[in-house]
């Protein structure tokens, strides 16, 4: 409330104007008489209010005596003034006779038009100097605001634009939003009156996008853009605005999504707009400048790779255009206030405490530098060869959705790099594209697939394999084919109802059509049908892996272990892996002078091995085959049959009923016995024969070609027979532990002799023929203590039914049944020098220094038989260094020697007087 309000006083209109800004002066002339220059300057932070409170006054009573307006002041303004002056009354005496007091000016500014913009800009100036001096340079600019008012009424524009300027600069660093609606009106007014187009468009532009504004005031903004846009009086000048107060960019969506197209394929680029503007305005053009790079081998890129690198939906989301406010107060920091706390260093006693905030520097950072966004950036237009453009359109208030589409040329990565919007000679430029939206185009070579359906393909089965032609760049014409090179082992089934299937470049079917296939001698070529470039083409053909046949060359499909005799690669991995065989053939394409090489992989579903199982004289030859391969099959049929044709030979399968159902990882066995009516051949030569075929209907239909399994046999027939028995103490019913029991070993021969026996080993003397053998026992599971000698040297007559006996005592260790020691035999050799002297052999054992010729598997056959040394193999050279030529020991083949103890166990009793039981279970 003033005072005269509370005074109840009544004045006239300016009145008190008049008054404040006498005292205003009236106290600044006071405190200039009394103090220097110095002081002056140093109190300007005090004094400036006061500067600043009369020049608003001054400019209220030239608002109200008309003193402003472009005409100047009416007869009714000239009678308030004359009012205003009587009621000033007379100069007081003290001031009477200055020159320059206040009563002087005020009544000298209110007697004329010049006078009071005299006396107004000189107060409006001082102030803002003022202000400038003290830092306050916000107060400087609202000054300066009612100054621009000044001009504007003063019909001097050009002087109000830098005020008008600067005031719209502090709204906007301090995010005052109506503020800069009002002033930007004043500055598009002033930019009007000065003819300034640009800048008046771009603030028009802004005008018409501010939400502020009522709708009437908007249109009108808008229309003057439309209307500057109409005209043609000067077709070859453009301006160039920003975009953002125009309309925005708010996605992109590529078609296809992964934005990679071929050479001639069609891109799609479908964006939203959204138009800032209160109502529809048609734009004749809105342009996408690209710019196109080429990369080092771009055209070797393929679709495949370029997609790595783009987004998954092909949309692209820009960010929404940000406030026009750079530092509003909602974003402003919030303060980080501390206690802030000083001690003594003496005494530790507090001298002054108070108040710090670490970040002062954000909140007083200062914002008057920011360019002002009125005035127009220097937009660089880019004009490039490659333009995406879109004609006609209109566009809405709010999301619009405008769609380039372009067909590629040239090979390389296009960039989006600006957006235009041209309405007549007035282009609305967004400069830069940002994130980075960019496209694709290859040009792809043609290529050929060859893949296998299954995970593996398996010998002896019709397989599919998928051929995939992506034709690129290539067109294929009717009569192109590809020829295939028959390779012997594998074959190219054809059938009639073939079909391919043509697919475009994104995968959508296309058409199909009859697949012709053509086999000769060497040659196997498929037609195939006419397709655009980049499509791809797609048919399946059955083919058929024929590995090697036996030896015979009886039946040409069957498939053996045997030795290949061909320049394919038979691999067997380890463990229950299968035997794979590569077939390599090369494709002749219609585009490519250079034939094509694929490699087919086939893997042989079954592994077989052999055994030789004897029980005294009579042998058995079993096979195992095992499954490999994760299909079911069923058994058809096996045999086993001698290749070599041997007389008397006969092969009597025992297990004919044998298992018909063969899962994965099981395995199927065949025993036959050998039986013969006359001395046996030396070796068996057998070839195992057996069908499969899947066992489930949803498995490969075409049963299994025959299974064919060459082995061979060598000195299958039995010499000897090796009898082991432990008998108990004199007197005793049991043998018992830590106790001396009796080992009895009898080695029977069971035949006369034979072509085998013809070696080194053989002796001939008045008797008949004989040979040395080598005995040796021996416990691994050390359930048994040999004392003595656990070996020695026979001499065996080469007869049926001569037995040689050997006793010793051997002690059992441990009670429960245990296992009779291991009893081998071995060829006793003489040494290579016949002159050497031979010392005593039972030295050459216990030196324990004895050659083996391991000329065979040491492993022993079911029944029993064969060996291995006792003391690992010393080459006999190393003995003669010592002076000793050192004999040899040949271990017997499998099945030459049966041990008909093999699998006996001898009950031991536990000693009476043990006080620890130790039982051996076996």
């Amino acid at each position: 409330m003033s005072s005269t309000s509370a005074l109840a006083v009544s004045v006239p209109p300016g009145a008190l104007d008049c008054w404040v800004f006498l005292s205003c002066l009236e106290v600044l002339q006071r405190i200039e008489g009394c103090c220097d220059r110095a002081h002056l300057d140093a109190n300007s932070a005090h004094t400036v209010g006061l500067w600043s409170y009369a020049t608003e006054k001054l400019k209220s009573l030239g608002y109200l005596c008309g003193l402003v307006s472009e005409k100047g002041p009416n007869s009714e303004d000239l009678n308030r003034t004359v009012d205003l002056l009587a009621g000033l009354g007379a100069e007081r005496p003290e001031t009477a006779n200055t020159a320059q007091s206040p009563y002087k000016k005020l009544k000298e500014a209110l007697s004329s038009v010049e006078a009071f913009e005299k006396h107004y800009l000189e107060l409006s100036h001082a102030a803002i100097e003022m202000y400038t001096s003290v830092g306050r340079i916000r107060s400087a600019k609202f000054v300066g605001k009612d100054l621009a008012e000044f001009y504007m009424r003063k019909k001097s524009p050009q002087k109000a634009e830098v005020y008008l300027q600067g005031a719209l600069k502090n709204y906007l660093a301090e995010g005052w939003a109506l503020p800069v609606t009002h002033t930007r009106k004043q500055l598009a007014e002033c930019q009007k009156h000065l003819g300034q187009i640009e800048n008046y468009l771009q603030s028009s532009s802004l005008l018409a996008s501010d939400r502020h504004l009522t709708e009437d005031e908007r249109k009108y903004f808008c229309q003057e853009i439309l209307s500057f846009a109409s005209q043609t009086d000067s077709p070859g000048h453009r301006v160039v605005l920003p975009m953002h107060s125009f309309a925005q960019l708010r996605d992109l969506r590529f078609t296809p999504s992964n934005a990679v197209v071929h050479v001639g394929g069609v891109l799609s680029v479908e964006m939203t707009v959204c138009s800032q503007m209160p109502v529809p305005v048609h734009v004749e053009q809105i342009a996408v400048n690209v710019h196109f790079s080429i990369e080092k081998n771009n055209y070797r890129k393929t679709a495949e790779w370029l997609t790595k690198h783009k987004t998954a939906n092909g949309i692209i989301h820009f960010a929404t255009e940000t406030s026009p406010f750079p530092a509003s107060q909602n974003s402003l920091p919030a303060l980080e206030l501390y206690e802030m706390f000083e001690r003594s260093p003496s005494d530790n006693s507090l001298n002054t405490t108070g108040i710090i905030c670490r970040n002062v520097h954000m909140l007083l950072r200062r914002q008057e530098s920011s360019t002002s966004l009125e005035t127009p950036s220097a937009v660089a237009l880019e004009d490039g060869a490659h333009v995406l453009k879109c004609s006609s359109v209109t566009l809405q208030p709010g999301a619009n959705t405008v769609t380039f589409r372009t067909q590629a040329k040239e090979p390389g990565t296009y960039t989006l790099r600006q957006l235009c919007a041209s309405l007549g000679p007035v282009w609305f430029v967004l400069p830069h594209i940002y994130p980075l939206a960019q496209y694709d185009v290859y040009s792809q070579e043609p290529q050929l697939l060859v893949e296998p359906l299954a995970d593996s393909l398996l010998a002896g089965i019709p397989q599919k394999v998928k051929f995939t032609v992506t034709t690129g760049h290539y067109t294929v014409k009717n009569g192109d084919s590809l020829q295939l090179s028959n390779v012997e082992a594998m074959l190219i089934l054809c059938h009639a109802d073939k079909r391919a299937v043509i697919y475009s470049n994104t995968r959508e079917k296309a058409s199909d059509a009859s697949l012709r296939v053509h086999s000769s001698e060497k040659v196997t070529s498929i037609s195939l049908p006419a397709a655009p470039a980049y499509h791809v083409i797609e048919f399946e053909l059955e083919v058929l892996s024929l590995p090697s046949a036996p030896a015979t060359g009886e039946e040409s499909g069957m498939l053996g272990l045997t030795e290949p005799q061909r320049k394919q690669k038979d691999t067997q991995k380890a463990g229950h892996c299968m035997a794979t065989v590569d077939h390599k053939v090369s494709i002749d394409c219609p585009w490519s002078i250079y034939s094509t090489v694929i490699a087919l992989t086939f893997s042989v579903p079954f592994r077989t091995t052999h055994a030789l199982l004897s029980a005294g004289t009579r042998k058995y030859v079993q096979v195992c085959v095992q499954n490999l391969s994760e299909l079911d099959f069923q058994l058809s049929g096996s045999d086993l049959v001698d290749t070599r044709g041997s007389t008397g030979l006969r092969l009597t399968p025992l297990n004919t009923e044998a298992q018909q159902h063969v899962r994965n990882q099981q395995s199927v066995y065949f025993v036959w016995e050998l039986t013969w009516a006359q001395e046996p051949p030396p070796s068996l030569c057998g070839r195992f024969s057996v069908r499969f075929c899947p066992a489930s209907e949803e498995q490969l239909s075409v049963s299994l070609k025959p299974y064919i399994y060459d082995f061979q046999v060598e000195n299958f027939f039995t010499l000897y027979n090796v009898k082991a028995e432990i008998l108990p103490p004199a007197g005793t019913e049991h043998c018992r532990t830590g106790s001396l029991c009796s080992l009895a070993v009898s080695v029977t021969r069971l035949s006369d002799l034979l072509e085998v026996d013809r070696d080194e080993a053989l002796m001939e003397s008045d008797q008949g023929f004989s040979t040395k053998l080598m005995y040796e026992v021996v416990d691994n599971s050390s359930n048994w203590a040999v004392c003595g000698k656990s070996s020695g040297v026979i001499c065996m007559p080469v007869a049926a039914q001569a037995t040689h006996r050997v006793h010793m005592e051997v002690v059992p260790l441990f009670a429960g049944h245990l296992p009779l020691p291991d009893v081998r035999l071995f060829k006793y050799l003489p040494h290579h020098s016949a002159h050497s002297a031979q010392p005593d052999a039972d030295s050459w054992i216990e030196n324990d220094s004895l050659s083996v010729d391991k000329q065979g598997d040491e492993q022993l056959d079911g029944g029993g038989g064969g060996g291995r040394s006792r003391g690992g193999a010393h080459s006999a050279s190393s003995s003669e260094h010592q002076g000793l030529p050192m004999p040899r020991l040949q271990a017997l083949p499998p099945g030459q020697v049966f041990n008909s103890g093999a699998g006996t166990q001898v009950l031991v009793i536990p000693s009476k007087d043990d006080h620890v039981l130790e039982v051996s279970v076996t």
